[in-house]
Order: C-alpha cells, then sequence, then structure tokens
C-alpha cells in the first residue's frame, strides 16, 4: 500500500476530531446560541489563575460533540456512496455505531484540548499564546484515546494523524499568512 492512501485512511478517520476541533472555535459566532456562552470551568480559580479560562465554553463543546457526530454519519453515508472510500476506510462504517464512534472521538478531541487548556494555564501561558506542540495536539492525543476505547486502530495510523496534523497546521498557518488572514 502507498503512503498516500495511509495518509488518506488516517485523515478520513479522523475527520470528525478536525472538524470539531474547528466548530470549537466557530462556534464563538454563533449568536443564536448565547445562552450556553458559559465558561467550562464556570470562572473557577486555582492559585489565583482560571481553570481554563473563560474562551473554554459550554457552547464550543456542545457544538463540536453535535457537528462531529454529524460528520460521522456524513462518513457513514460517504462509506455507502463510494467504493473507494469502502475499500480505503480504516473502519467498516456499516458496521459500527456511528453515534457512539462520533461522540467518542469528538469528546475526546475536546477533553484533550480542554486538559491541555488546563495545562497551559498552570504554567501562566496566557490564552491564544503558543504552546508548541501541544497547541497542534492536543485534540488529536483525546480524539485517539476515546475514540480507541471503541475502535483500535494500528499504532501507524496514530503517527500518521499526529504528523499530518502538525504539517497541516504549518501549512494552513502559512496560506492564511500569504492570504492576509494571520
Amino acid at each position: 500500500m502507498n503512503i498516500g492512501i495511509f495518509i488518506f485512511r488516517s485523515l478520513f478517520f479522523f475527520l470528525p476530531a478536525y472538524i470539531t476541533n474547528i466548530t470549537t472555535t466557530i462556534s464563538r459566532k454563533i449568536r443564536f446560541l448565547k445562552f450556553i456562552e458559559k465558561p467550562v470551568d464556570f470562572g473557577k480559580t486555582v492559585k489565583g489563575g482560571p481553570i481554563l479560562g473563560s474562551h473554554k465554553t459550554w457552547r464550543g463543546v456542545i457544538c463540536g460533540v453535535i457537528i462531529g457526530i454529524f460528520v460521522c454519519y456524513f462518513q457513514e453515508w460517504l462509506y455507502q456512496s463510494s467504493l473507494f472510500i469502502k475499500n480505503n476506510s480504516l473502519i467498516p462504517y456499516d458496521k459500527i455505531n456511528i453515534f457512539l464512534f462520533g461522540f467518542l472521538i469528538s469528546f475526546g478531541a475536546i477533553l484533550g484540548d480542554l486538559f491541555f487548556a488546563f495545562l497551559k494555564r498552570r504554567q501562566n501561558i496566557p490564552p491564544g499564546a503558543p504552546w508548541i506542540p501541544f497547541d497542534q495536539i492536543n485534540y488529536v492525543i483525546g480524539g485517539l484515546l476515546f475514540s480507541n476505547i471503541y475502535l483500535r486502530i494500528d499504532i501507524i495510523y496514530w503517527i500518521i494523524i499526529l504528523i499530518s496534523t502538525v504539517l497541516l497546521h504549518i501549512l494552513v498557518n502559512y496560506i492564511g499568512y500569504l492570504l492576509g488572514l494571520s
């Protein structure tokens, strides 16, 4: 099998977590869900500093998990509709509990992000400040660990997902820079 197929399998498997991670950020722009724009840590502090910070909200958690589950259902539809995807998928979408898998990989991605935000605050690193490489892989670790509760994938795919995520992060930031967005 060539490396392109390995990468495709890895990224397709992890797509719900990628979209979940993006959704938690985009959800800040959703005005009609303002009633759940409450900090996950309820504004509590530890040793004078925030536990997570006001930017980690229930809106992000809820929107991220819901969208991640929807992405899994979309993947199942693609799996049923495309012979290429069916032949190159890491998991048999027609034989798994889509809701459970979607919940675990999405919720795991969010918990990974929250856990590393907690560690970042303990290091007195402010929200938005870089914490390389953890800012790039926090949700990957959480998503992989939680999805592993239900579906085990070979370690080579974990490695490909981690490396691809870092490379995609660099590429997206570079494109954003070229477009004047960052």
